[in-house]
């Protein structure tokens, strides 16, 4: 498809950024000695590198595409999820509700601090459950990643699979030589290219198409509903609730962000880049869902009817690659590619990195007899990291995603985020809880949306499950696994005659 990128001008450009990233990613490789060092950096990241990283890792192309999808389908009412998860991480990080305890913990994983609690078996069934929802979570990166190259930069799409792999191999590269450090040192390098390069287009945007148009573009198109998600029939209260629910349990337990807290060099350091990263999710969702608006306001039905049939069953995912590729100049079009190729690779290596450190750290547990040396530790952690790299490729070229891309990604992230946060919770500050509510939880928080999944896919059961909604599933999911908690651990005092407090009366 036309674009106004310039192999000339343009290529060069991410050239010299990809070949500056992969050094930077690499040169670290030797200070890796230990497995601690490879999952966690050695404990050792301050406030600003963490701030940086933790930015970098929560913005990849996989969140332009979805945030400006939002805006394209809601206006500004798709920017919720980024409002909520400023006031949970701001919260959060103030009073240090349950990342205070899991960074004194001294823990590398989730999973590890509750075993503290609820024992090895629900410290294993966490790790599945974690695993389970975050390569499920994060197995369209790849192709949503590839599907924007193709349209932004021209890419002919029977070139996909080959655009795919060669961001997966990149990625793969570095992460498996140099862990978190190459994560955190490439992260803080695409922190800087990926803000300037987002300002510098929303800049454009907002200097040739203007603020006015955008707000009146969202204003002709739905009116009140573009602004308050209340009044939106796609959206309401439940959107609204569900939103709030998970952002809340992203910022307590989804593994990549927390990972910054585990890494952090002490808890006060872990609560500042908390407090100090939160107000960047509101323009997280906010920047995206301009570039979606301008979309809006500047595509014309001819514009979309040249999409690759595949694409145009849900053009709104597609249009704001399409419009970026057509309205950023030749220059800046290269920076643009930098800029989301920076993000997407940063987020790409934390995700392989952290669902790997859970399967080592926690799945594989049981099954390792006798204390590892830190030379077979790191080896299994680098083929881990390798094969997680395979199965995204092929859950990427596979899997027919339907409905929106946010909405599958909060699915995908509520088989875990919903049991585990309520997990993690009960741990700090619940002494009745034990393992029989925990394993409850786990079972329940990944019912509901996992059948979810299922019954969309299905002919027989799609039906259903449109008329169910994912922001209702949602929230059952979250308070379901809470009400296991509670009567699980209830329970477990009668028949077992085990007290609040722990204590076996029996």
């Amino acid at each position: 498809m036309p674009t106004q990128f310039s192999w000339a001008v343009d290529a060069p450009i991410v050239g010299l950024y990809l070949l500056a990233t992969m050094f930077a990613g690499l040169a670290v490789r030797k200070y890796v000695g230990s497995v601690e060092t490879f999952l966690v950096a050695g404990r050792e990241m301050k406030v600003y590198l963490g701030i940086a990283s933790l930015a970098a890792t929560e913005f990849g192309i996989v969140t332009g595409m979805y945030t400006a999808q939002s805006g394209y389908k809601y206006g500004f009412s798709g920017a919720v999820p980024g409002m909520a998860q400023f006031i949970a991480m701001l919260l959060i990080g103030l009073t240090g509700f349950c990342i205070a305890p899991l960074r004194a913990s001294g823990a590398i994983t989730v999973p590890e601090m509750l075993e503290r609690k609820f024992g090895q078996r629900i410290r294993w069934a966490a790790g599945v459950v974690i695993v389970l929802g975050g390569l499920l979570n994060m197995g369209v990166f790849l192709r949503v990643g590839g599907e924007f190259l193709v349209l932004s930069v021209g890419f002919n799409y029977d070139l996909l699979k080959w655009v795919m792999t060669i961001l997966l191999v990149g990625v793969a590269v570095y992460t498996i030589m140099g862990g978190m450090l190459s994560v955190l040192i490439t992260d803080f390098l695409q922190f800087v290219v990926m803000s300037v390069g987002l300002l510098a287009v929303t800049y454009l945007i907002l200097y040739q198409i203007g603020w006015d148009k955008i707000v009146q573009t969202v204003e002709t198109n739905y009116g009140e509903k573009g602004f308050n998600p209340i009044k939106h029939p796609d959206l309401g209260w439940a959107y609204v609730i569900f939103q709030l629910l998970l952002q809340s349990a992203a910022t307590l337990t989804w593994q990549t962000t927390i990972a910054r807290v585990l890494a952090a060099k002490d808890v006060k350091t872990g609560k500042q880049v908390y407090t100090r990263t939160s107000f960047f999710f509101v323009a997280r969702f906010m920047i995206p869902a301009i570039w979606g608006i301008a979309a809006l306001a500047t595509l014309t039905a001819a514009d979309l009817a040249a999409l690759p049939p595949d694409m145009q069953k849900d053009p709104s995912l597609y249009a704001m690659p399409l419009f970026l590729g057509k309205f950023v100049p030749i220059g800046l079009s290269g920076l643009l590619i930098a800029a989301m190729l920076a993000a997407d690779m940063s987020t790409d290596s934390s995700y392989m990195l952290t669902w790997a450190s859970v399967i080592y750290n926690d799945i594989m547990a049981p099954f390792r007899k006798g204390a590892w040396s830190e030379k077979r530790g790191l080896l299994w952690n680098r083929m881990i990291v390798a094969l997680i790299g395979v199965f995204l490729l092929i859950y990427g070229l596979w899997y027919p995603m339907k409905g929106d891309l946010w909405t599958y990604l909060g699915v995908t992230g509520t088989v875990y985020l919903a049991s585990m946060s309520t997990l993690l919770i009960a741990c700090c500050y619940w002494k009745g809880a034990n393992d029989w509510g925990a394993a409850g939880a786990i079972i329940i928080g990944a019912i509901f949306p996992i059948s979810f999944l299922v019954a969309e896919q299905m002919d027989s059961t799609k039906d259903w499950a449109a008329g169910v909604g994912p922001w209702v599933s949602g929230i059952a999911a979250y308070v379901g696994a809470a009400i296991a908690m509670v009567l699980g651990s209830i329970l477990k005092w009668f028949v077992v005659g085990q007290t609040p407090e722990g204590q076996v009366t029996r």
